[in-house]
């Protein structure tokens, strides 16, 4: 029978450590830390303390700096994680100098970085550009929808929220008539109910506290959207994955090796609304590096989250060579016309948006005469033109609506409207005036239909699509811990921080 030696793995052995020969040179420790030490200016952070003359020794702001960074990279986004970690890793230990800050020093610190993340985030950038990282060729943008440390159930208009108080009321109400119906019940049974009933009026309580001290939040076309109790900077958000109570991080990168310029957070935002924003930050960043001239060269992509006439307006005017995908963008792809597969999974996603209702007729069904102005339906019952000249983004349309008495017997009803006709039969709107109304979204159409703007598309995808996989997957950097718009901020920056400290990794020995 073979001997082998034994494996001794469970056992602690005290051996003597040299921290400075833990932080090998290729790795991301190395990179941070030789980063840190060398390259950042921390002069900022000494506003913070005022312990020159009395009170105790703080923690040194690159030492706080370099466990945080680290424990994000390995997915310890939690505070008494990386505070854990600094008792009981060798790594944390080694960046550390062997200190052991408390978690509610670590919470603080990222909390507080609010004026201080920027000019760390443009120092690396320039470290980046130095080493040759920046191509400013093609800037590719996008946003990535991370989980917010808020509760979904706590989220609501205000009359939502208001109905979810009187409801917890009266599960309340109910407890304590039950205790009054039932004087015999168990010590252990009376207990459990008045905790789950204080439980009940502190949650209505909460409720009734919030609508009191804030105001009722408005989307953009002024109606009201849903707000959150824990964190009200937060939004509900759709993903593939379901939904979640959370923020979006937008970030801007360089397709040469996908260093990320920009970055921040947006919660109760349409994506649309935040382009704008972050191409006046990408210019900014731009000048900061020395290069604001940038803009008259490179090209600058966007999925069509992004597409809006507003928005290829104001990119018209940046100088930006832009490519910016509508949502009919695919279906227009000669590719996908005769792919089964895109097909199927189109009519998957219709399907499961109707409920399983069929099709509609679309506008394209219709037989609109621009030389009459007239408009049939496809049942070959005419329409009245309801009105002419509807302006919508610069563009002008005449509105045709049905009869109602021929749209409520007619035999294609289910295949034209949603719902039986009651006061109006069905409207569908045409363009007018071609020629005089090419708006931004026509032309941006043409542009990227075409075998050049189809190719710089092409290339989005893996320009920024990789950096939220590093950063989520790969990195464990999937939620928020921090509450409110400028703390998250702090944090999406300090998770794009990681990944380009991480691209300098090979670059700094």
């Amino acid at each position: 029978m073979a001997n082998y030696k034994p494996d001794l793995s469970c056992q602690s052995k005290f051996i003597p450590i040299d921290f400075s020969q833990q932080i090998i040179p290729g790795t991301f420790e190395y990179a941070l830390a030789h980063i840190v030490d060398n390259h950042l200016d921390l002069s900022g952070f000494e506003q913070w303390y005022c312990n020159d003359k009395g009170g105790a020794a703080a923690y040194s702001p690159s030492v706080m700096l370099k466990i945080i960074l680290f424990g994000y990279s390995r997915g310890f986004i939690s505070s008494r994680r990386i505070a854990n970690a600094c008792e009981t890793n060798i790594t944390f230990m080694s960046l550390s100098g062997d200190v052991q800050p408390h978690y509610t020093s670590i919470a603080a610190f990222v909390a507080r970085m609010k004026d201080q993340i920027e000019p760390l985030f443009t120092q690396v950038l320039m470290i980046c550009d130095k080493e040759g990282l920046i191509g400013r060729h093609m800037f590719a943008i996008d946003g990535c929808k991370i989980k917010s440390n808020a509760s979904k159930e706590y989220s609501g208009t205000f009359e939502e929220l208001k109905r979810k108080e009187v409801k917890l009321r009266k599960a309340s109400q109910r407890i304590l008539a039950r205790h009054q119906a039932q004087d015999g019940m168990s010590g252990d049974e009376v207990s459990h109910d008045l905790k789950q009933k204080a439980k009940l009026d502190n949650s209505a309580s909460k409720i009734s506290e919030f609508m009191a001290t804030h105001q009722e939040k408005l989307g953009s076309r002024g109606k009201p959207v849903k707000s959150n109790i824990t964190d009200n900077d937060s939004a509900k958000m759709t993903t593939s994955k379901g939904t979640i109570q959370g923020y979006n991080g937008i970030a801007i990168n360089d397709d040469r090796h996908q260093i990320i310029l920009q970055a921040q957070t947006w919660g109760s935002v349409g994506e649309q609304q935040t382009l704008k924003p972050a191409i006046e930050q990408l210019h900014h960043q731009l000048e900061k590096l020395g290069t604001p001239n940038a803009f008259e060269t490179a090209k600058f992509t966007a999925d069509s989250g992004f597409h809006s006439e507003a928005n290829l307006e104001y990119i018209a005017t940046t100088g930006l060579d832009s490519y910016i995908a509508d949502t009919q963008f695919r279906s227009r792809n000669p590719l996908f016309k005769t792919s089964e597969t895109y097909h199927t999974a189109q009519e998957k996603r219709r399907l499961k948006r109707s409920k399983g209702r069929p099709r509609l007729f679309t506008r394209e069904s219709f037989h609109f005469d621009p030389t009459t102005n007239t408009c049939v339906c496809p049942a070959g019952k005419p329409l009245w033109r309801q009105s002419a000249g509807i302006i919508t983004d610069g563009r002008s349309y005449s509105r045709f609506t049905g009869y109602l008495k021929d749209c409520r017997v007619c035999p294609l009803q289910r295949q034209c409207m949603r719902k039986p006709p009651k006061s109006t039969g069905r409207q569908v709107q045409f363009l007018t005036n071609l020629a005089q109304n090419i708006s931004h979204s026509d032309r941006m159409k043409v542009k990227i239909d075409s075998s050049i703007g189809r190719r710089q598309y092409s290339k989005r995808l893996g320009a920024i699509e990789p950096i939220f996989g590093n950063i989520t997957v790969n990195k464990g950097m999937n939620k928020f811990t921090l509450r409110g718009q400028d703390k998250v901020n702090t944090q999406w920056q300090m998770y794009c921080l990681v990944h380009n400290i991480e691209k300098l990794r090979s670059r700094l020995h």
